[in-house]
């Protein structure tokens, strides 16, 4: 909106997938039939309009919201739905904007630990104590296995007492520097949101997808069709179910090469530096 006020170009920034040819009559229409046909639906179509009218632009709410002139895309184009529909005139993935996470502390890998595994899912959805109680269950007797397990703020440590007292190989904590632990874990058991889903593939980590919530269940196919993960729906992550799918990635030489070659494909979507170029690349030359 203040793009159109002041006469400039807009860049939208996007964190998860975008719109294909299609996405309308595929995706939206259908999620969006019935609440456009609500009295809370039709008020919050009718107050948008009427704010886009008040300013002069005469889109669609959806078009204005959802179709942009411009766009990054902040995912690796794996993890796009039909990315071969997409527009890459309109929209180019950048990929991983990791940046600097020194701020964010280190870890390092104990001593005599074989295999490292992170658990974590994220920032929202942490209040998941049966589901962290199974992970400690699945990992915690596996030899040369060490266990990071992040419980987030919601979940006091006390309530894995499931088991008695959490053995000397599980690191329970409520916040990690993920991407420091990922650089040096084998296993990633994830939600699959869309920042830890490409940190996974950023990092080369095998991956579980245990999806808590939106765009984690897409994501958690996206990422078993690439042959990197297996999703584990949450009513099916049992400890066994855990353990076996965590035993049949980590010494997959498969999952590996199909890691790795995604992981190479990211590095040449640029991150960073190239989002900064194609953002520059939007500036009105000036004489």
């Amino acid at each position: 909106m203040l793009a159109h006020r002041w006469g400039v170009p807009a860049v939208s920034l996007s964190p998860n997938l975008v719109a294909w040819e299609g996405y309308e009559k595929e995706i939206a229409e259908p999620m969006w039939e019935e609440p456009k046909k609500t009295a809370r639906g039709k008020a919050y179509y009718a107050r948008f309009q009427a704010w886009l009218e008040e300013n002069g632009i005469s889109l669609h709410p959806d078009d204005f919201a959802g179709r942009p002139d411009r766009s990054l895309v902040l995912i690796p184009k794996a993890l796009q739905p039909n990315a071969d529909r997409v527009d890459e005139r309109v929209y180019s993935f950048v990929g991983a904007c990791q940046g600097d996470r020194g701020a964010e502390g280190d870890w390092q890998r104990p001593a005599g630990a074989e295999k490292v595994v992170l658990v974590s899912l994220g920032s929202s959805f942490t209040k998941q104590p049966a589901f962290y109680r199974a992970c400690v269950e699945a990992f915690a007797g596996l030899p040369g296995w060490h266990l990071v397990l992040q419980i987030g703020k919601h979940v006091d440590p006390a309530e894995l007492g499931g088991v008695d007292d959490v053995p000397s190989n599980v690191e329970v904590r409520s916040w990690v520097p993920q991407l420091a632990v990922l650089k040096q874990a084998d296993l990633f058991v994830t939600h699959a949101g869309a920042g830890g889903s490409q940190e996974g593939l950023a990092t080369a980590t095998p991956m579980i997808a245990v999806p808590q919530a939106v765009d984690q269940f897409g994501n958690a196919d996206m990422l078993q069709a690439l042959g990197v993960a297996r999703h584990l729906p949450a009513q099916e992550a049992t400890a066994d179910a855990l353990r076996t799918a965590a035993l049949a990635l980590v010494d997959d030489p498969e999952v590996a090469r199909r890691l790795k070659a995604v992981q190479a494909d990211m590095a040449e979507e640029g991150g960073t530096r190239r989002a900064a170029d194609l953002i520059e690349a939007e500036l009105p030359a000036h004489g």
